[in-house]
């Protein structure tokens, strides 16, 4: 079976933002914010295009959809509710089951090297099935899921970042392509703080003192 890589939205380096005055966010958060860099409603009508993406590629397929936690839970969330709208209403339809595992990979807003996997020492019951996978880190984790020996592995992601030389993983579904700055916000945190905004922020040098750990 083939499968059409459909583009990103490409949000340019140039791209100064929203500014913050247009929106509504958490007041605890003033200061620590530089602009809105994708508004919440974007999100979610790009989120849907995503589910209708899947939905054709894999209609009629059950699978089984491992969202990476913490800052892959609500895209994952919000996709498994666009795919299931959809699947209601209409003649095709994926069964899903969701399991979650857990990734820890940065420290402030440096990714390190040392990646631990959380809640994905048994994946057993992956074998034969298909798979979405939602979230980041991804190059480590699919050789950890191959091993399980799954049917098919498909890679959906909010955003990848433009980074030169990068031998990155690159999804299968990807929302955006951004610039290579550091974004909090939609479940996205800097030391566990943002995952309560809506629309995703870059974060200022403020906000990385203030949080810093």
């Amino acid at each position: 079976m083939m499968f059409a890589f459909i583009s990103p939205l490409q949000i340019k380096d140039d791209w100064p933002g929203y500014s913050l005055d247009l929106f509504s966010y958490p007041a605890h958060y003033s200061g620590d914010l530089d602009c809105v860099i994708i508004p919440h409603g974007v999100i979610m009508d790009r989120t849907e295009r995503l589910a209708r993406n899947i939905m054709d590629d894999l209609g009629d397929h059950a699978i089984v959809v491992l969202c990476v936690l913490k800052g892959g839970y609500q895209f994952c969330a919000d996709l498994v509710d666009r795919i299931k709208d959809l699947s209601h209403n209409s003649n095709r339809t994926i069964p899903m089951t969701v399991h979650f595992i857990r990734l820890k990979s940065y420290l402030n807003d440096e990714s390190t090297e040392d990646l631990h996997i959380l809640g994905g020492e048994d994946l057993s019951f992956l074998a034969g099935k298909g798979i979405v996978g939602t979230g980041k880190t991804m190059k480590t984790l699919l050789k950890h899921v191959e091993a399980f020996g799954p049917k098919m592995i498909k890679v959906a992601g909010l955003l990848v970042k433009r980074v030169l030389h990068s031998s990155a993983c690159v999804p299968d579904y990807v929302g955006f392509e951004i610039p290579n700055r550091f974004v909090v916000g939609y479940a996205l945190d800097y030391n566990e703080y943002f995952r309560d905004l809506n629309h995703i922020c870059v974060i200022s040098n403020t906000g990385k003192m203030k949080y810093k750990i």
